[in-house]
């Protein structure tokens, strides 16, 4: 049985464990707001409790909420970062949810599953419907959406990046 959790200090193991091995893969964690950094675990959730709050206005960001994907024993398979709105840089480039599942984890379904969770805690905060984006040469990635229901409504070029602009309706 999964579930979306946030995290907790009872957790500071299990997040280390995930965190160390996105690290010693050499990518980038994803969504960025799960990586930690050198600051101490519970600053870090200090952080993302302020996250949630209007705080965050200040600092051109929105409030958003990080949740982890888990199962009965808090094994951490993924995180989410729901924004509970947009701003003009996110309808461009981020969307309301951003997700990343660690390594070891892959394709063994877990992003669509937690996806789905997510939306449910979209639905929750009364959204109607939710934009996710994706790097064009992401095909798992647009599995994902698309198996969530998202709706391709077009693509943005960046540079030599193209983005893939989807809307879920809840």
């Amino acid at each position: 049985m999964f579930k979306l959790i946030e995290l907790t200090p009872e957790l500071e193991e299990s997040f280390n464990s995930y965190l160390s091995e996105w690290i010693q893969s050499g990518e980038a964690i994803v969504p960025s707001a799960s990586a930690k950094g050198a600051e101490a675990y519970s600053q870090f959730l200090e952080k993302l409790n302020e996250g949630k709050t209007d705080i965050v206005r200040r600092r051109g960001w929105v409030p958003a909420t990080l949740y982890f994907l888990v199962d009965e024993q808090n094994y951490l398979y993924g995180s989410v970062h729901l924004r509970h709105e947009l701003n003009e840089a996110l309808v461009n480039l981020g969307g309301h949810i951003g997700y990343g599942i660690r390594p070891s984890e892959r394709h063994k379904g877990y992003a669509t599953k937690m996806l789905a969770l997510a939306l449910d805690k979209a639905r929750n905060l009364q959204l109607k419907r939710v934009l996710l984006t994706c790097d064009q040469n992401n095909i798992g990635s647009a599995k994902t959406i698309l198996h969530n229901g998202g709706v391709l409504e077009n693509e943005l070029r960046h540079g030599e990046r193209i983005t893939q602009r989807y809307w879920i309706e809840l």
